[in-house]
């Protein structure tokens, strides 16, 4: 049998061993413990092995320090112009303090989940339908200024949140997707009548153009015409001078020459008449032979040949001979 003695010391190593386990805590990664002493906060302990002082020292909360997603049930919110939707969203936040966290607030979680909530009403109240559904950055940035401010003394930092869903009511709906149709038939028309009003101005611009053109071929057509009308003036007006100054030579066949050639002209004008089928020839035609051998007679004298002057001309006619 065991003495007494025995018996303490074993009673005395298995204290020891318990008080040594008390005083070992073990403290998982992302996660820190604050310690009591007495019910009096005293230090917080990190990731690892750490001792702590057995029965006198306690560990007072855990707390998670990883950052933590909780979700913000939907509530109604009514808007500055009277419209009731439905918000629901999420809130990220990271408990940066443990010591704050655990003894700066009460149900931390609860906590921001109801000043979320509050400052949602608060933003989202402010605001129309319209801005609401088209500006939730501005939503979700004003919704994070303010709740950070308001965590900061509890040792937390919310890092982001976000409207999920915003639901207006069924007859709301409908009305919105008749306003938008409408708006859309709008644009609709407005582009059309645009289209038609830019192929009128163009199509205006092109008649224009074309007239612009059309003028300006007239205008050179004209010109052209006149040049030429100029040119011909200039051309007769020189034969003219060379007839009268050979016939104030004493040259009678030059007078010669310019009457057969207008003879000529005129006779081939009537001979290339469309309408004309038969042609009769005067009993005077024969004229336009004397003319010719005027013509050749006029050549010859130019040419020097004075031997065929003096000659006469097969196809001249004599004053005395009948037609």
């Amino acid at each position: 049998m065991l003495s007494a003695f025995s018996i303490f010391a074993i009673a005395v190593v298995v204290l020891a061993v318990i008080l040594v386990l008390m005083g070992v805590k073990s403290v998982p990664q992302g996660t820190e413990y604050t310690i009591e002493r007495f019910g009096r906060y005293t230090k917080t302990l990190s990731p690892g092995l750490n001792l702590i002082v057995p029965i006198v020292d306690r560990v007072g909360a855990e707390l998670n320090m990883m950052e933590t997603v909780m979700d913000v049930p939907s509530q109604e919110v009514i808007t500055k112009d009277n419209a009731s939707v439905q918000v629901d969203g999420v809130v990220f936040y990271q408990i940066l303090d443990a010591a704050m966290a655990a003894y700066e607030v009460r149900n931390l979680e609860r906590a921001i989940l109801n000043l979320t909530m509050t400052n949602i009403r608060t933003v989202m109240g402010s605001m129309d339908l319209d801005a609401l559904l088209s500006q939730r950055d501005k939503i979700n940035a004003e919704l994070i200024t303010v709740v950070d401010e308001a965590t900061a003394p509890w040792g937390v930092k919310v890092t982001r949140i976000d409207i999920k869903d915003i639901t207006p009511p069924a007859d709301l709906i409908e009305s919105m997707a008749r306003q938008m149709k409408a708006e859309r038939d709008k644009r609709a028309n407005i582009l059309e009548a645009e289209g038609v009003r830019q192929a009128q101005i163009l199509r205006a611009e092109g008649l224009k153009q074309s007239a612009i053109l059309e003028a300006e071929g007239r205008k050179e057509s004209a010109f052209r015409d006149a040049e030429a009308r100029e040119r011909e003036a200039e051309a007769e007006a020189k034969a003219a001078e060379s007839v009268s100054r050979s016939i104030a030579e004493g040259d009678i066949q030059a007078i010669n020459y310019f009457v057969a050639q207008k003879y000529v002209e005129a006779f081939g004008k009537f001979a290339d008449s469309p309408n004309q089928k038969t042609m009769i020839l005067p009993m005077e035609a024969t004229g336009i032979l004397g003319s010719i051998a005027g013509v050749a007679e006029l050549a010859k004298a130019a040419l020097g040949d004075d031997s065929t002057t003096s000659s006469k001309s097969p196809w001249s006619t004599d004053s005395k001979d009948g037609a």
